[in-house]
């Protein structure tokens, strides 16, 4: 049986499947907008956007506002009436400067997480832009619904619920992954009950998209069965002809085993899924020197002579044909994919 399109506020999406946001240099413009295109949602990730302009080493933030407007108008003319986002850790630097320029271009959609974007809505005030927070607990999306509701008088368009099982960083204690795991169903159903009741406040249906370890339609049915709206993936996105990282790095996830994939401690402060390498090991016995700072991580996020290794270098590295040096986030499952795929083949795969 097909999958039922969703409506986010004036937004219709035909397939309710959003493509996650990976950082650095992995879902820009060619990989959102041919998601977008083909029904789902694409979703670019402001981590670093602008990474490749010659300007970027010297500037970074100037790149960075700069590649936001160049990949959205690229990734939409690629959708066409499709719709494209962004995802906005809340730990970035300068992160108002990020949203109001994503809403400035014209997003369609800005989904947000890595801490509570408590500020979100009067970032947005006045725009089409729809909000989506992440959250990974009943505790998070009852806090931020309810801090929402009373000082802006207004609720989210959406929620992504990021279980223990995604790639890249986690909203757990690094010692409470696995008991998490077996707690996941629950706190979902917990969360739709809250989506529930700040929709029924404000008059609207809040949808709810499940995200971490997500594979394949037994998946997607099982989330669909708990009561959400759709699913966000990212890793499988990866493994597509379209997206936007280099072959290198796609031949990482091809190859890995499950043994391979690993828990690791982010500068961000938090615990992160990610596969093995030589980077990864060579972190879990001594810090790695910070040899230059690109203003990723707001100062309260980021101390430069106590995180282990700096975040933005590694991810580069792992984009710049360096993937054994370099962090590369995966989700769990990612030891299951074996072959190379279209976005249009593996939309129709989970979708039909």
């Amino acid at each position: 049986m097909k999958l039922t399109p969703v409506k986010i506020g004036d937004l219709a999406l035909q397939i309710p499947i959003i493509q996650g946001g990976m950082g650095i240099g992995v879902s820009l413009s060619r990989l959102a907008g041919n998601v977008a295109k083909e029904g789902g949602m694409g979703i670019i990730s402001c981590a670093q956007i602008g990474f490749n302009d010659p300007i970027f080493e010297r500037a970074p933030f100037k790149a960075n506002m700069k590649a936001i407007k160049e990949q959205y108008q690229a990734a939409k003319a690629i959708a066409g009436t499709g719709i494209v986002g962004f995802n906005i850790m809340c730990a970035t630097y300068k992160y108002e400067k990020y949203v109001q320029r994503c809403v400035e271009v014209g997003a369609d959609v800005i989904i947000s997480g890595a801490g509570l974007p408590i500020h979100l809505p009067e970032l947005v005030a006045n725009s089409k832009t729809k909000i989506a927070p992440i959250v990974s607990s009943e505790k998070a999306a009852k806090v931020l619904l309810r801090t929402w509701a009373k000082r802006y008088q207004r609720t989210a368009d959406f929620l992504v619920i990021e279980g223990p099982e995604a790639g890249g960083h986690l909203g757990f204690k690094y010692d409470n992954i696995h008991e998490a795991i077996k707690k996941m169903d629950q706190e979902v159903i917990k969360i739709v009950a809250v989506a529930k009741e700040y929709g029924e406040k404000f008059n609207c249906q809040i949808p709810i998209f499940f995200a971490g370890g997500v594979y394949d339609r037994n998946d997607i049915d099982h989330y669909l069965g708990l009561g959400c709206a759709g699913v966000q993936m990212a890793t499988r996105f990866v493994v597509t002809e379209e997206c936007d990282a280099p072959i290198s790095y796609k031949e990482r996830y091809l190859h890995a085993t499950k043994d391979a994939v690993k828990i690791i401690k982010s500068p961000v402060g938090m615990p992160g899924r990610a596969i093995e390498n030589e980077f990864t090991q060579t972190i879990t016995s001594k810090q790695i020197p910070i040899k230059k700072c690109r203003s990723c991580l707001s100062h309260d996020h980021c101390d430069r002579k106590t995180i282990p290794y700096c975040i933005t270098e590694m991810l580069l590295q792992s984009v710049r044909d360096n993937p054994d040096h370099g962090l590369i986030f995966a989700g769990s499952n990612v030891f299951k994919i074996n072959e190379m795929t279209t976005v249009s083949r593996l939309l129709a795969e989970l979708s039909q």
